[in-house]
C-alpha cells in the first residue's frame, strides 16, 4: 500500500489510493461529487466552521501558528483574529482549564494507520490514541444535540476496527466534544460498542457498491440537491406544483 505522512495523507494520490471515513460520508451523501472530488474535478473551499475546527485541531497538535500562516482567512484586513476564530481562542482556554479533557487528549497526536478492509485500503488520522487504552476524536460543534447527526458512530467503527486489525486490540472510541456557544460547554462522550458493530456492518454492507464506483465499474448517482449537482445542472421543465408538495 502506498506510504503516507503528515505532508501527503491529504493528497489526490491518497485519495485516489485509500478509502477514508470522510470519503466514505462523502460517498453516502452524493456519489457522483464524491467521485469528482478524487479526480480533482471539484474541490470545496473549507466552511468557516470547519476552519473554526481546524483551527482548535492545531492547537492540540501544536501547529497553531503555521495553521494561521496557511489560513488567511482567520485574521481581517487589520491582521486582526475573526470573531469566530477569538471564540476559538476562548474554547482553547476553557478545554486547556479541563483535567479530564486535557487528559483524553494527552495521546499520541495524529497518528496514521492503514489497513485493508471490507475489499479496499483504508487510511486513518486519529486525534488523540493511547496505545492500549483508547482512541479520542476532537469534536467543536454548535451543540451537543446534533453530535448524533454527524454520525460519528461511523467514524468510531471504523478507527476501532482499523486499530485493531494494525494489533493494537479492540479500544473504546470516545468524542472530546467542546461546543461553540457563548459559554462553551465541554464532555467527553463514549460511543457504545454495540452502536460501533451496528456502524461497522452498515459501512461492510455498502462498501461493495462505492469500490465499484470509485474504480469506474458503476456509475455514480447524483444526489441533485449538492453544490456539484447544482453546478452540473442543466435546466429542464418542471411543474410548479412541486413546490407546494410537503
Amino acid at each position: 500500500m502506498m506510504h503516507l505522512t503528515q505532508d501527503n495523507y491529504y493528497g489526490k494520490a491518497a485519495s485516489e489510493h485509500y478509502f477514508s471515513v470522510s470519503q466514505y460520508k462523502d460517498f453516502m451523501k452524493c456519489e457522483a461529487a464524491a467521485l469528482a472530488r478524487i479526480r480533482g474535478e471539484y474541490n470545496p473551499p473549507p466552511t468557516r466552521a470547519m476552519l473554526v475546527g481546524g483551527f482548535v485541531d492545531s492547537y492540540f497538535e501544536g501547529t497553531l501558528e503555521a495553521f494561521k500562516h496557511e489560513n488567511p482567512a482567520v485574521f481581517t484586513r487589520r491582521k486582526e483574529l475573526r470573531s469566530e476564530f477569538r471564540k476559538a481562542n476562548e474554547i482553547i482556554g476553557r478545554v486547556q482549564e479541563d483535567p479530564l479533557f486535557m487528559q483524553f487528549m494527552s495521546g499520541e497526536k495524529q497518528k496514521i494507520l492503514i489497513f485493508w478492509m471490507f475489499g479496499a485500503p483504508w487510511k486513518m488520522k486519529m486525534d488523540s490514541f493511547s496505545e492500549g487504552i483508547c482512541i479520542t476524536d476532537l469534536k467543536v460543534v454548535a451543540n451537543f444535540r446534533n453530535l448524533p447527526l454527524w454520525r460519528y458512530d461511523l467514524q468510531g467503527a471504523v478507527y476501532q476496527k482499523g486499530a485493531e486489525i494494525c494489533g493494537y486490540g479492540r479500544l473504546p472510541f470516545y468524542l472530546a466534544a467542546v461546543t461553540k456557544e457563548r459559554l462553551p460547554d465541554l464532555d467527553i462522550f463514549q460511543i457504545p460498542q454495540a452502536t460501533l458493530d451496528m456502524a461497522l456492518r452498515e459501512v461492510e454492507g455498502n462498501m461493495p457498491r462505492f469500490i465499484a464506483v470509485k474504480n469506474g465499474l458503476e456509475k455514480p448517482n447524483g444526489c441533485g440537491v449538492c453544490d456539484y449537482c447544482k453546478s452540473i445542472k442543466r435546466a429542464g421543465i418542471r411543474n410548479y406544483n412541486e413546490l407546494l408538495e410537503g
